[in-house]
């Protein structure tokens, strides 16, 4: 029962109005506002982005050196030179080689040293910086240390090949049509393959402990609690993973131009040498920029087929099961 008192006091005491809400402008404001915001990043994506792409389109229809007026008109006359080339079409081959082994070679490898070194190991942390380091590494750098191993006579390689009576190898490693491949793809794992690892580890401490627990209770093996636990779980990582890998073979430049500049006869070149090659070693400047509308188009196209068809659960933020079938 309330006093007197007490209804005097609450008598006395005047309510307070609610305060005013505060609303978002609304109508042209909000345009003006979004617009400052999004006017660098466009005018920076414009200038840096979309104009070289639209200069490289327009220079691929012309045959020009790259000095003076683009006057001779060439049509698709660059583009029909580009595809009866058989030396562009090896370099097509070469990217899907280094593609193909990249997802079945590099990205395995880097998924079981993630699965190890995830395990309680004594040291590990010491392991993953070791096999990181290597990523932090420039392109260039790593590219001269390798010239150096692979040195025909001096190099470390060739001194490894003769102890393992590999005699066949020594001083072939970049000098051999048959054997520069597979070498810079040596060099291509040793250099990213810690990258991966990075990705795989952090998806697999983001699986719970739970689910690994509940599996081992219901009887499953450590192989069965990897096939039909964790690599589903672990969908989204391999799929980015697949998908970086395959974007940078496309585009590979940095270490093939500094260890063998495409050769010996072009038995190393890839997409991205042969644009450098034309442009500022031939001043063939209008084939250039056809290869590289080629080489954007192919990285285009498949990025966007591949986010269309393989990240499109992931996009959607839908859960991944089956492995993500």
């Amino acid at each position: 029962m309330s006093t007197p008192t007490a209804e005097r006091t609450r008598e006395a005491v005047p309510a307070r109005p609610p305060a005013p809400v505060r609303r978002l402008p609304r109508g042209g404001a909000d345009w003006v506002s979004l617009a400052w915001f999004l006017l660098p990043a466009l005018v920076l994506f414009c200038v840096f982005v979309l104009a070289p792409i639209a200069v490289a389109v327009y220079t691929g229809f012309f045959t020009w050196g790259g000095i003076g007026p683009m006057d001779d008109f060439a049509g698709f006359g660059n583009y029909t030179r580009l595809f009866g080339d058989e030396v562009f079409l090896g370099d097509l081959g070469r990217g899907l080689y280094l593609i193909v082994l990249s997802v079945t070679v590099q990205l395995p490898f880097a998924l079981l040293t993630a699965v190890l070194l995830n395990q309680r190991l004594r040291g590990r942390a010491v392991y993953r910086t070791l096999f990181f380091a290597p990523y932090i590494l420039s392109e260039v750098v790593t590219a001269v240390l390798f010239t150096m191993i692979f040195l025909p006579g001096a190099g470390m390689a060739d001194h490894l090949a003769g102890l393992l009576g590999l005699e066949g190898l020594r001083g072939r490693w970049l000098a051999d049509p048959s054997t520069v491949m597979p070498t810079l793809f040596t060099v291509m794992v040793w250099k990213y393959f810690g990258f991966h690892m990075m990705l795989f580890l952090a998806g697999l401490q983001g699986i719970p402990a739970e689910v690994l627990e509940a599996a081992s209770l219901d009887g499953a093996g450590a192989w069965q609690r990897f096939r039909h636990v964790t690599l589903p779980l672990l969908g989204p990582t391999i799929r980015i993973s697949v998908f970086l890998s395959i974007i940078g073979s496309i585009q590979l430049f940095d270490l093939v131009w500094v260890m063998t500049a495409g050769g010996p006869n072009h038995s190393s070149e890839t997409m991205a040498i042969a644009m450098f090659q034309f442009g500022f070693k031939r001043y063939q400047v209008g084939y250039a920029s056809a290869i590289s509308v080629v080489l954007f188009m192919i990285s285009l196209v498949f990025s966007l087929l591949y986010q269309r068809y393989v990240l499109r659960r992931d996009l959607s933020g839908a859960v991944t099961t089956g492995g993500g079938r």
